[in-house]
């Protein structure tokens, strides 16, 4: 889909470098260019802050492709805002998608007044860099699961992305802190899962009415009494990776819900460090990872 301009002469304002991009390039190049003599580092710390704008869209991705055309305001000294805090960080973002990393305690969606979600901070996000969007949740991940989630910015592009999941999801991975030692390197878990009045998914080894689902899973580093893996979803089934480690006696470290009851205040270590989708307007395959995260070292060398 082809962008539009606004073709009104770039002015620069008081606090802001504001530029018309005469050739096709990447945002990060342009900033460096506009910004002359400015470092590389510092240049990405602006972009994520949100200090970039194109067409009066933020944006933060540094490989983010611009038109000839493209209007581009530049402010180096923009503040933090709700776009990189705590709870998340904006990994990716244009007109019709953002991609974030979410950090555990938060929900992919509202619960009740007052809940701590992505939906309410990403629609904070949009409101304090002037878009007029809100998030649409097009996937979600568990309340204590950390990692990469993306949200339409409007019904028709969430409704694309959905109405065809399996087809717009390129890959889904996963790393997890479980208990104990693995008996082989690899491996793959599979069975029917269905929602209990008890709000607990559980798990048969057969065909009982249930979702089938399937999971996928490579040790990565050995401990002493627990284990490093990445895990390939086949499926998405609700709290499908934490039942299917307990179905094979190695739940999450921290699930208390599936698995040690003894340690309540532990964090979950799950982690959903890939992403990868097509675009649902330009088709183009994207790919995100964000690296494990370090508690996930301490845990797994501490005895439980």
């Amino acid at each position: 889909m082809p962008r539009r301009h606004d073709h009104r002469v770039p002015r620069n304002d008081d606090k802001a470098v504001v530029r018309e991009v005469k050739q096709p390039g990447k945002l990060l190049d342009f900033v460096m260019h506009c910004l002359d003599g400015i470092s590389r580092n510092k240049a990405k710390s602006i972009l994520a802050h949100g200090g970039v704008t194109v067409d009066d869209q933020v944006q933060t991705h540094v490989d983010y492709p611009l038109d000839e055309g493209c209007i581009v305001k530049i402010r180096r000294h923009a503040r933090p805002s709700s776009s990189n805090n705590k709870n998340y960080r904006i990994v990716y973002e244009d007109r019709w998608v953002v991609v974030v990393d979410k950090q555990q305690g938060v929900l992919s969606m509202p619960v009740g007044a007052g809940s701590l979600n992505m939906k309410t901070l990403l629609d904070r996000h949009f409101t304090e860099t002037h878009q007029r969007c809100t998030a649409h949740v097009v996937h979600r991940l568990d309340c204590r699961t950390s990692g990469l989630m993306v949200y339409a910015k409007s019904v028709d592009v969430q409704q694309q992305m959905t109405a065809d999941w399996h087809s717009t999801i390129i890959d889904r991975r996963y790393v997890a802190v479980v208990e104990g030692v693995m008996e082989q390197p690899q491996g793959k878990v599979e069975s029917w899962l269905h929602d209990t009045d008890r709000m607990v998914v559980v798990s048969s080894p057969v065909d009982d009415g249930g979702k089938w689902a399937a999971t996928e899973w490579e040790l990565v580093e050995q401990a002493e009494e627990r284990s490093l893996l990445y895990l390939h979803l086949l499926t998405g089934r609700k709290n499908q990776i934490r039942v299917h480690m307990a179905d094979i006696g190695h739940p999450v470290v921290g699930d208390g819900k599936y698995g040690r009851q003894d340690d309540p205040g532990s964090r979950m270590c799950l982690h959903a460090f890939r992403l990868a989708f097509h675009h649902p307007v330009t088709g183009e395959a994207l790919t995100f990872e964000t690296p494990i995260p370090r508690y996930f070292g301490t845990a797994l060398h501490n005895k439980p």
